[in-house]
Protein backbone atom coordinates (compact mmCIF):
# COMPACT_ATOMS: atom_id res chain seq x y z
CA UNK A 1 0.00 0.00 0.00
CA UNK A 2 1.16 3.47 -0.88
CA UNK A 3 0.35 6.04 1.95
CA UNK A 4 0.89 9.07 -0.50
CA UNK A 5 -2.00 7.20 -2.91
CA UNK A 6 -4.84 6.95 -0.49
CA UNK A 7 -3.06 3.56 0.33
CA UNK A 8 -3.48 1.93 -3.32
CA UNK A 9 -0.81 1.62 -5.74
CA UNK A 10 -1.01 1.48 -9.73
CA UNK A 11 0.30 -1.66 -11.68
CA UNK A 12 3.23 0.03 -12.64
CA UNK A 13 4.36 0.58 -8.74
CA UNK A 14 3.33 -2.79 -7.81
CA UNK A 15 5.00 -4.97 -10.29
CA UNK A 16 8.20 -2.56 -10.16
CA UNK A 17 8.38 -3.31 -6.70
CA UNK A 18 8.06 -6.70 -7.01
CA UNK A 19 10.78 -7.05 -9.63
CA UNK A 20 12.81 -5.43 -7.93
CA UNK A 21 12.35 -7.95 -4.91
CA UNK A 22 12.65 -10.61 -6.97
CA UNK A 23 15.52 -9.00 -8.30
CA UNK A 24 17.48 -8.93 -4.82
CA UNK A 25 16.81 -12.36 -4.26
CA UNK A 26 18.73 -13.44 -7.33
CA UNK A 27 21.42 -11.68 -6.88
CA UNK A 28 21.22 -12.58 -3.35
CA UNK A 29 21.37 -16.32 -4.17
CA UNK A 30 23.50 -15.70 -7.30
CA UNK A 31 26.42 -14.14 -4.68
CA UNK A 32 25.93 -16.95 -2.20
CA UNK A 33 26.37 -19.69 -4.47
CA UNK A 34 28.96 -18.01 -6.74
CA UNK A 35 26.36 -18.10 -9.71
CA UNK A 36 27.71 -14.96 -11.41
CA UNK A 37 25.22 -15.25 -14.52
CA UNK A 38 22.15 -15.57 -11.98
CA UNK A 39 23.64 -12.31 -9.43
CA UNK A 40 23.87 -10.36 -13.16
CA UNK A 41 20.49 -11.23 -13.60
CA UNK A 42 18.83 -10.12 -10.64
CA UNK A 43 20.97 -7.13 -10.92
CA UNK A 44 19.27 -6.00 -14.02
CA UNK A 45 15.58 -7.32 -13.11
CA UNK A 46 16.46 -4.89 -9.81
CA UNK A 47 17.06 -1.88 -11.93
CA UNK A 48 14.46 -2.31 -14.24
CA UNK A 49 12.10 -3.02 -10.69
CA UNK A 50 13.01 0.42 -9.72
CA UNK A 51 12.69 2.27 -12.73
CA UNK A 52 9.45 0.72 -13.42
CA UNK A 53 8.42 1.89 -9.93
CA UNK A 54 9.52 5.39 -10.27
CA UNK A 55 7.34 5.56 -13.46
CA UNK A 56 4.12 4.15 -11.61
CA UNK A 57 5.21 6.95 -8.81
CA UNK A 58 5.46 9.73 -11.40
CA UNK A 59 2.38 8.99 -12.79
CA UNK A 60 0.71 8.52 -9.85
CA UNK A 61 2.26 12.88 -8.93
CA UNK A 62 0.97 13.42 -12.60
CA UNK A 63 -2.58 11.89 -11.56
CA UNK A 64 -2.94 13.65 -8.42
CA UNK A 65 -1.59 17.14 -9.79
CA UNK A 66 -4.46 16.98 -12.30
CA UNK A 67 -7.12 16.95 -9.69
Amino acid sequence: MDPNNGGFMNKDQVKGRTNTATGKIKEGVGKATGDKELEDKGTAEKVGGKVRSTFGDVKEDIKKSTR
